[in-house]
């Protein structure tokens, strides 16, 4: 396929993720505090080793749901996302309380002022609604200083839970969210490889939405199902991170 053509595709999938969220305001996508967002948080933070001194890019970053923990714990943020009706909510629920620079562009376009300007680009739920894997971690890979790292939080597309809730939901469509069947381990390699990434890691955890572990027994459910071996593979959540060469 020709640069031309990938582009082309990726400006018309942009355009369907925009329709998917502007001018709506998603119930899940609101910045609020509950145990189903602070453990995906703590899991980050486990994976990411991230310092109070790191530039950190947010990909994707929305209404700041999962932006605002890492602010309320001194993360140097800049939030990057395509929609200016999302950012124009963060900068809403934000109320000027912290500190963040916001970019809205897709990441393909950011400008070559950012190049080696974050020691971290993060992401939750993001990855998975890009066109073409091996062009954004290309741009990410660029933007990275010399070993930097990747870190996403992502669908395990093995959990067939994911495809059951897209086709039940009425705030999901294939549309929008067909990407979850992309999130596998050979997609990253080819993606990583083509950007000149390496040591890519998957950690795996958790089992149920937001509206079972929110709950005392959800949480206590969770905890035994994880204990389980044979579930792992299956596990709904994974973190994928990559580094970019020091040299």
């Amino acid at each position: 396929m020709s640069t031309g053509l990938v582009k082309s595709a990726i400006q018309h999938h942009n355009q369907e993720q925009l329709e998917y969220y502007d001018n709506k305001i998603k119930k899940t996508m609101l910045p609020v505090e509950s145990f189903y967002i602070n453990r995906h948080i703590a899991e980050i933070l486990k994976v990411a080793n991230l310092s109070r001194n790191d530039q950190i890019l947010d990909v994707g970053c929305g209404m700041g749901k999962f932006t605002f923990p890492l602010l309320k714990k001194g993360y140097q943020i800049t939030g990057l996302d395509l929609s200016p009706f999302l950012l124009q909510q963060l900068l809403r629920h934000n109320d000027n309380r912290f500190p963040i620079k916001l970019i809205c562009s897709d990441i393909l376009d950011i400008p070559y002022e950012y190049n080696e300007k974050f020691d971290k680009v993060i992401g939750f739920f993001a990855l998975h609604h890009f066109h073409h894997l091996h062009s954004y971690f290309q741009v990410m890979a660029r933007i990275l200083k010399p070993g930097g790292e990747i870190i996403f939080l992502e669908p395990n597309a093995y959990n067939p839970l994911y495809y059951v809730q897209i086709l039940l939901s009425p705030t999901m469509s294939w549309k929008g969210d067909k990407g979850v069947f992309d999130m596998k381990r050979k997609k990253f390699e080819e993606a990583a490889q083509f950007a000149s990434l390496h040591g890519l890691e998957i950690h795996k955890y958790g089992f149920f939405p937001p509206f079972v572990v929110n709950t005392k027994a959800g949480r206590m459910l969770e905890k035994v199902v994880e204990g389980m071996r044979i579930f792992k593979f299956f596990s709904a959540f994974q973190i994928i991170k990559l580094k970019k060469p020091l040299v």
